[in-house]
């Protein structure tokens, strides 16, 4: 944690279940401050509480600031004296942004914007930036507006590569198990009610990996990122239905009814599509993809017989390692929220 020794970081929508769980990993290090950023004054109250009480002799270090990235204003108040961002905020539930796709777009377009303009602005060190497995060929409104998002962080990088003071880069993950509007939290709610578990389709195939993984591969993008880099962790997948039948496993079978694909939903999810896996660079648990430096005079590219465009295929979670049912069960128990409603399961 030496670079952040002293450091203010800014967490935008700091009160979902990404900045909590950034909490729990740097508020007793030797951090300076963390500011959160955010719309929702409850939220931002109920942390503020939690804080301390688990919490009193680091409580001090989180800071507070209303506001909403749409705001650039707003975005500007929350800068001066910043070191380093995580932004986090963002729209990312696939039907709403169907139904509300400008919701989508200022959220994560233009609210992505506002801060890597106020972070170059303000020196800020380095950005990391939050993307989703749904920008990789995007068939709905957010994964268009999360792409749209990733063209963004790329401009802006360069922008502060010639400015040379601040590092912009992104990440890209799956599905987070158990962050807020997943689909474990709705199984388990169904379970305890009796009901049964509703699948839109068994043989859809996601990515897993919890909270603690999304922050870990957060923080290697932080400590390995050239500007305009992206980041994407190497993942398990499992199927929806042997998703469905290892929480089943846990919490009891209750049935499961099929409720068909929703509003803008693929079969499987793509972290890495075909181009971008071409100037990929494998660093173990992590694959790092390289910015396109290649300026706007595409003469001399051709000229020079740069002809490869494409890999042989993308990395997506219908050919990442598969688990089974029982490794889906392990894995899932990697998460807290699980975790603990095993142990009030026991206790009721």
């Amino acid at each position: 944690m030496s670079e952040f020794s002293g450091a203010t970081l800014l967490i935008t929508g700091g009160t979902g279940s990404f900045g909590n769980t950034v909490l729990k990993h740097f508020l007793e290090t030797d951090i300076g401050q963390i500011r959160i950023f955010s719309r929702d004054e409850k939220k931002q109250d109920d942390m503020r509480h939690e804080l301390q009480l688990l919490h009193p002799n680091h409580a001090k270090k989180v800071k507070f600031y209303i506001g909403n990235v749409r705001d650039p204003q707003a975005v500007k108040d929350a800068m001066p004296g910043v070191d380093y961002i995580f932004h986090a905020a963002a729209l990312k539930q696939v039907p709403s942004c169907e139904f509300f796709p400008m919701e989508a777009v200022q959220t994560n377009v233009e609210g992505t914007n506002n801060v890597l303009h106020a972070a170059i602005e303000n020196g800020v060190k380095r950005v990391v930036c939050l993307s989703t497995d749904k920008a990789a060929y995007p068939i709905n409104a957010m994964g268009t507006s999360k792409a749209m998002m990733e063209h963004v962080v790329k401009a802006n990088a360069r922008v502060a590569a010639e400015r040379g003071e601040t590092v912009i880069c992104c990440t890209r993950y799956g599905n987070v198990m158990c962050s807020r509007g997943s689909v474990i939290p709705l199984f388990i709610d169904q379970i305890k009610s009796g009901q049964p578990i509703t699948i839109t389709n068994p043989d859809m195939t996601r990515f897993l990996m919890n909270l603690d993984e999304a922050v870990d591969l957060v923080k290697f993008a932080f400590e390995h990122a050239n500007p305009g880099d992206l980041f994407i962790q190497k993942a398990d997948a499992s199927t929806i239905g042997d998703l469905a039948k290892a929480v089943q496993q846990l919490f009891g079978d209750t049935g499961t009814r099929i409720i068909g694909t929703r509003h803008g939903e693929k079969l499987y999810e793509t972290l890495m599509t075909k181009e971008e896996r071409l100037r990929s660079e494998d660093m173990g648990q992590y694959f790092r993809v390289a910015a396109d430096n290649r300026d706007l005079n595409y003469d001399k590219y051709f000229i020079n017989g740069q002809v490869e465009t494409q890999a042989d295929e993308s990395y997506t979670s219908h050919n990442t390692n598969r688990l089974d049912v029982d490794g889906t069960v392990k894995k899932i128990l990697t998460t807290d929220y699980v975790k603990e409603q095993l142990e009030e399961l026991k206790k009721a």
